[in-house]
Parts: structure tokens; sequence; C-alpha cells
């Protein structure tokens, strides 16, 4: 009982904190760029740590959770939206940590709240692992591997929004053209490495669970669509040089395409309608 109310308490302080750190971006944006008021640091002084706040708390509650169910969020929906959530936050952490820009870390601060919001929707069991699931190795790189691919392609998809946005808008307090474009590359060309590991991983899984390497189970083709889609991302960049919204509208797509992959097990039934993964 104490365990359930200290994984409660500590997810909602982290939906707390990241609304916490909103309004914090909203009121620093106003008061940096709004013509007539001072220059005001609250932004870079004080969002920082509410954000870290709210990472440390969703890292408690997954950690308290995963202790109360015996195994790794990643059984069922509300488990894998948290790790999808902490992947996120954590992906936009490691970002902000390496290159000071508040636009970009209110985007994806945005995005985890919308995901944890999700989260919060469901309801909360600590049921052990069905037999399919219960692998030693296997689910713990499966599941790795897919939040943080999942957490670059979110960092991917603010970029690729950001673009659009300062393409057709020109704002002091926006990120430049080149700076979004170039972190949008980066980080999903990372996000591709992993979800190359998810796909091989989940084809060894697949041939150990039922027999065959690939079963075009809508979860599985759902996936391969999301890496396609990154590949001939990658591939117009190397050969074609692009570097401007056609670029930025592939990552749109793609991130739509995750969303299918982690939603689709909800409506597409299939072998993997037992799991979020």
């Amino acid at each position: 009982m104490v365990m359930g109310q200290i994984e409660t308490l500590a997810f909602v302080t982290a939906l707390v904190a990241l609304q916490l750190a909103l309004i914090l971006y909203v009121w620093g944006f106003i008061s940096l760029y709004v013509k007539g008021n001072p220059p005001d640091r609250t932004v870079s002084s004080y969002s920082l740590p509410v954000i870290l706040a709210a990472w440390l708390a969703l890292t408690i509650s997954l950690v308290v959770h995963a202790i109360q169910a015996g195994h790794i969020p990643a059984a069922d929906m509300y488990e894998f939206s948290m790790s999808f959530g902490w992947g996120v936050l954590t992906v936009v952490l490691i970002f902000r940590w390496r290159q000071r820009n508040d636009m970009v870390s209110a985007a994806g601060a945005l995005t985890t709240l919308a995901i944890l919001i999700y989260a919060f929707s469901l309801p909360v069991q600590h049921q052990p692992l069905p037999p399919l699931l219960n692998q030693t190795w296997l689910l713990p790189l499966h599941v790795s591997c897919a939040v943080i691919a999942y957490g670059l392609f979110a960092l991917g998809f603010v970029c690729a929004v950001l673009y659009l946005v300062g393409h057709r808008y020109t704002a002091s307090f926006m990120p430049s053209l080149f700076a979004l474009d170039r972190l949008g590359y980066r980080s999903s060309l990372a996000g591709f490495c992993f979800m190359t590991l998810v796909i091989v991983v989940g084809s060894i899984w697949a041939k150990i669970a039922w027999g065959s390497y690939w079963s075009w189970d809508p979860k599985e083709t759902a996936a391969l669509v999301t890496w396609l889609i990154y590949a001939f991302y990658l591939l117009t960049r190397w050969i074609f040089g692009w570097r401007d919204s056609r670029s930025a509208w592939f990552l749109v797509a793609g991130f739509l395409a995750v969303l299918l992959t982690f939603f689709g097990n909800l409506f597409l039934g299939g072998l993997h309608s037992y799991a979020a993964m």
C-alpha cells in the first residue's frame, strides 16, 4: 500500500513539475522577448531544475512500479507509456545539457507531458509477466532500445515542427533553421540505429516465441514502416542533399508512424495485442 502511494505521488509530482516548467518557459519567453520589458533569466535559471525534478520523480515512480511488479515496466500500455515519457524527458535533458536551447526544451517537455497525461488515464496494474514476455535478456534489451529510439524520434519531431514554424514565421527566440535541421538529423540518425536494434532483437524474440523471425504482425509491420520512413529520410539527405522543409516533413511523418507503432496494438490486434511492445 505504501509503495503504491509512493508511486502515485511521484508520478503526480512529475506531472505537476512539467506543467510548472512549461509555465516558467512561457513566462520567460514573454519577459525576454516582448518589447518594452527588461530581460529576465527565469527560463534558464528555474526551468531546468524543475524539469530535473520531474525526471527524478518519474524515475522514482518507474523504479517503485518495477519493484512492485517484479519486472521492468514494459508489460502493458501504462508501463510502456511511463517508459516512453521517461525516454523523451531523458533525451530532452541530455540535449539541454549539451546545447542551451530553451525553445526545443520547452517543446520536448510539452511532448513528455502529453505522453504522461495519457499514461495517467490508464489503469495501474502490477501483474506478473506473461510467459512470452518473460525473457531474461531480450525484454530489457528490446524495451530499452525502443525507449531510447522513441525518445530520439520525439526530439527529431520537435525540431521538425519548430523548423516548419520558423520557416514561415520569424521570432527572435526561435532557434536558427540550420540548428534545428542539424539537431533533428542527429537525433533521428541515432534513433534509427536504435530502431534497427529493436527490429533485430524483436525478430530473434519472435523466433523463440512464435517459431518465425517475421510474421507480418500489425505491430511488426508498423515498426517496419517507421524504420523505412527514417531510412528514406536519411537517404534523401545523403544522396539528394535535402536540408529544407521536405526533410522536416519526413520527421513529422516518421513520428506519426512511431505513434502508430506505439498505439497500434490497441486497435490492430495481432500477436502483440497483449502488450505495448
